[in-house]
């Protein structure tokens, strides 16, 4: 009778030494857990590698903004108090500006939806020389956003080529006024925002399969009802990330609205150069960019919402 004192092999594999069986499988989870401290050891060098960054956004970032956000709640003698909000909020300038900024955000967000998904939409599905176009797309943002501003001042100025032409097609008598006002500076947000949103549909509709269309066409949908039912719902994500670029942009910018707005049409960034430059007035200046950022936090979760409600896979 053969026992497993006569077979060693098999003795070092399944008894310990204090002669208890145990089995392979436990063997090599013992050898799985050696090679813990090893995958610890490599997270602690993954994390050195991204606390440059990180110490980089505290120290250029983090700190600056809540230091700023700590002056905008304390007065002259160092108490706390909301006095610089009140006094904010009750001045009828600020309202006009800010519900300015809004609007004309909102109102470019909107424009640049509309032209920009039927733009992704052929350069991701139909177009053949899809690098082409995309870098067409993208090409306006290698250009500086003040030498774009000083092109729409010579397009849109009296003298300028659009005023031209409707004078001389008799569409106008005379030229008009197309330039420092609120459509100049629509206009100028769209060619700055308007590649965010179609690069940010692109990345979305590329990864939207065929094969779905295709199912949708044989179960009798048109191309109408193919599109709105499973073109558009699956392109949301794209359309929500694009509106939160452009709207944040078009919030936060001055240069354009600082050229083609003139000193009539503030918004709230060029009220915050008002009143830190001009006026000196720092304290207000930083309860502007308070409000600023608020809103545009606001605003972005508030997109993010409906676009849930929409889409509920989002």
């Amino acid at each position: 009778m053969v026992t497993l004192s006569d077979l060693p092999d098999i003795r070092g594999r399944f008894m310990r030494p204090g002669g208890q069986m145990f089995c392979e499988a436990e063997h090599k989870s013992d050898k799985r857990k050696v090679g813990v401290p090893l995958l610890e050891k490599k997270t602690n060098i993954y994390w050195l590698f991204i606390l440059p960054g990180c110490l980089f956004l505290a120290f250029f970032m983090l700190i600056p903004l809540f230091s700023l956000l700590f002056k905008t709640f304390v007065d002259d003698g160092g108490a706390f108090s909301m006095a610089n909000y009140f006094t904010l909020l009750e001045s009828t300038y600020f309202k006009q500006v800010f519900w300015r900024s809004i609007r004309l955000s909102l109102t470019s967000t909107a424009v640049c939806a509309v032209l920009g998904f039927p733009t992704a939409y052929y350069i991701s599905k139909y177009s053949k020389n899809k690098g082409v176009l995309m870098a067409l797309a993208v090409f306006p943002m290698f250009t500086s956003p003040v030498i774009r501003s000083f092109s729409w001042m010579v397009i849109l100025g009296k003298k300028g080529i659009v005023n031209d032409l409707l004078v001389k097609s008799g569409l106008i008598a005379k030229p008009i006024s197309l330039l420092y006002n609120e459509f100049s500076m629509v206009v100028g947000f769209i060619q700055l925002f308007l590649p965010l949103m179609i690069l940010s549909l692109i990345g979305i509709m590329d990864n939207i399969s065929e094969d779905l269309n295709l199912a949708a066409g044989s179960l009798g949908a048109s191309r109408l009802g193919t599109f709105r039912h499973v073109v558009l719902p699956l392109s949301i994500p794209g359309l929500v990330t694009g509106s939160v670029l452009v709207f944040t942009g078009c919030l936060t910018a001055y240069t354009t609205p600082q050229l083609l707005g003139g000193t009539d049409t503030r918004v709230l960034a060029t009220m915050i150069y008002q009143q830190a430059m001009s006026l000196g007035d720092w304290t207000q200046a930083s309860v502007v960019a308070v409000v600023m950022i608020v809103v545009t936090v606001a605003v972005s979760s508030v997109i993010n919402n409906i676009s849930r409600k929409l889409n509920p896979t989002i």
